[in-house]
């Protein structure tokens, strides 16, 4: 990697709000004054100040993104900046993807001003008082040289030190060190000449620095591949705060919708679609994919370039359409029983959502009709079956756009297209003996376990309740330990050990009936229920509930497990 050197005094006159502005991605200026004395200095006393990352935007691509301006007169009470008019600039121009704050500094320092509240409003420019010798303190936080954010050039009363404060800003209208070395002298004609020496040395060090010195260093990013420059951009933001893939698509979309403010928009709705049932985790990321997905004729691959002006365009004037889409979708699945602990690959309600939009029927997820009912009960189980098949486990962009492109081609959407949809998925619509006996050695509290378990009581009333898995026979029989005390004998321990936390001894409780239970021994517990539990929880009729009938029970379980799984199909 090469880096490009320039000068302070160019780069802020020649290329800042010319050919060089800030990406939409970008934040706003944060530093107060003291953080821009500091960086001056730090230029006077040769130190550091770290490289800078420009991107290089080709002319016929400048107008894809919106970009800012500069901010020159800072004012704290407005710290917003001025989108860029990039119409007059025919040549490629460079976005600052790591820098800002510290050029947006340069440009205030030297060219601007810096408006501030403290007891009363302060427009300050930036001064040094070059009668002030350096000092270098062993306290690094203090300046060696004395620059101040000042209203005026006026000495301060009430120190009795040496002062002319010098506009640092000057130093710009002299491109010979000599002619500002001249000047000074000229306005310090009152002082002596040990003062007039310390000013002149002040002088022409500031002058190295800002016009001689190349001290700016910066690397040019020429790809106009977008989402290697936003990782550019993440990767060289380390601080502070992490920044999301999310944050910056929607910094993009803020500045480009023109009616709705995205970052509100998009912050409302997730939270809106969190609290439908029990709760979600949905994040932007999510429904910024929705976005793409749901917006006819958009490329669906979650990328920046694809969230342009034209398309943001696009999703602005679709969002009542995706947010009612998503929302419905998200409103059906939990009345079906889907929560975070189950809905284990998020993506595929999306192609649901699409659906319901074709469908275009308001009130399907409410509604008692018994078409509509039917129509919920196969949305439900080809859900089931797509997500315990893990059919969206591999290249989801593809998979989600080939059942995009199925259910487009429907030309009647009163039915969910489960049939067509399964052909391009390349999946049955049932579960062989392989793959039932992979579904009940899940073990407790993995990925599919929950899912499995829900399968197993489709007509259950989930909604407003919260269900938990449940060990039938209690976990903490099953230590090594505990099985030895017994009096059971290696293979047997084994044997144990083997089923106690697969889905054969597993069952889905109401949290009241889970806290209930506890570690309470089954055949106890199976005593005191009702008429309907065997049923319910598909309890085998067994000779004995005894701890030490434990393989019998998992064995007759299994069977019933079985037949009930055979029975799955859409």
């Amino acid at each position: 990697m090469s880096y490009i050197p320039k000068t302070i005094s160019e780069v802020v006159t020649e290329y800042l709000n010319r050919t060089t502005f800030l990406p939409a991605i970008q934040r706003e200026y944060v530093w107060g004054t003291y953080g821009i004395e500091k960086l001056f200095d730090s230029i006077m006393g040769d130190y550091p100040i770290s490289t800078f990352l420009f991107w290089k935007i080709k002319e016929e691509n400048k107008n894809e993104w919106t970009a800012y301006e500069f901010m020159r007169e800072f004012d704290s009470e407005t710290p917003h900046n001025k989108e860029a008019n990039l119409a007059g600039v025919n040549q490629d121009i460079y976005l600052v993807l790591d820098g800002q704050q510290r050029l947006t500094s340069l440009l205030i320092g030297l060219k601007g001003s810096y408006r501030y509240f403290y007891y009363s409003w302060h427009k300050t420019k930036l001064y040094q008082n070059i009668l002030k010798p350096p000092v270098k303190s062993e306290n690094p936080e203090e300046l060696v040289y004395q620059f101040q954010f000042r209203d005026n050039d006026v000495p301060n009363p009430k120190d009795p030190s040496p002062q002319y404060w010098y506009l640092v800003g000057d130093i710009l209208n002299f491109d010979d060190a000599e002619d500002a070395k001249k000047d000074i002298k000229q306005r310090l004609n009152d002082f002596t000449d040990d003062q007039k020496d310390i000013a002149n040395s002040h002088i022409g060090r500031l002058h190295s620095r800002i016009h001689t010195s190349r001290l700016l260093n910066y690397y040019e990013e020429k790809s106009q591949d977008y989402d290697k420059v936003v990782e550019a951009f993440i990767r060289a933001n380390t601080g502070g705060v992490k920044l999301e893939y999310s944050d910056i698509l929607l910094s993009t979309a803020t500045a480009k919708w023109k009616t709705l403010n995205a970052r509100e928009e998009i912050h409302s709705f997730t939270d809106n679609i969190n609290a439908i049932g029990n709760g979600y985790t949905f994040g932007k990321d999510f429904v910024l994919k929705g976005c793409l997905y749901l917006t006819d004729n958009l490329p669906i691959q979650y990328k920046v370039k694809n969230f342009n002006k034209t398309n943001l365009e696009k999703i602005e004037n679709n969002w009542d359409n995706i947010t009612d889409n998503i929302e419905n979708t998200i409103s059906l699945v939990n009345k079906f029983g889907f929560n975070d602990k189950n809905l284990v690959a998020k993506i595929a309600l999306l192609p649901i959502s699409f659906y319901l939009g074709k469908l275009n029927k308001k009130n399907f997820v409410d509604s008692t009709d018994k078409d509509y009912v039917r129509n919920q009960i196969i949305i439900q189980k080809w859900l089931i079956l797509t997500l315990l098949k893990n059919a969206f486990g591999g290249s989801s962009d593809t998979i989600l756009k080939n059942l995009q492109d199925v259910i487009n081609e429907q030309t009647d959407h009163s039915v969910f297209p489960y049939e067509a949809l399964n052909k391009k998925l390349n999946i049955e619509p049932s579960f062989n003996d392989t793959e039932i006996d992979n579904l009940l050695a899940t073990n407790y509290s993995t990925k599919y376990s929950y899912l499995i378990l829900s399968l197993l009581y489709p007509d259950r009333d989930w909604k407003g309740k919260k269900f938990e898995e449940d060990h039938i026979f209690p976990k903490s029989e099953f230590t090594t330990a505990k099985l030895k005390h017994r009096g059971y004998d290696t293979d047997r321990i084994t044997e144990y050990q083997k089923y106690f936390n697969c889905i054969l001894n597993l069952e889905l409780l109401t949290d009241t009936e889970n806290r209930e239970k506890s570690a309470e021994p089954f055949d106890t517990w199976f005593a005191s229920r009702d008429s309907n539990f065997k049923d319910r929880h598909f309890i085998p009729t067994v000779h004995s509930y005894n701890f030490d009938n434990f393989l019998d029970f998992i064995a007759e379980r299994k069977k019933l497990l079985v037949t009930k799984l055979k029975t799955f199909a859409i």
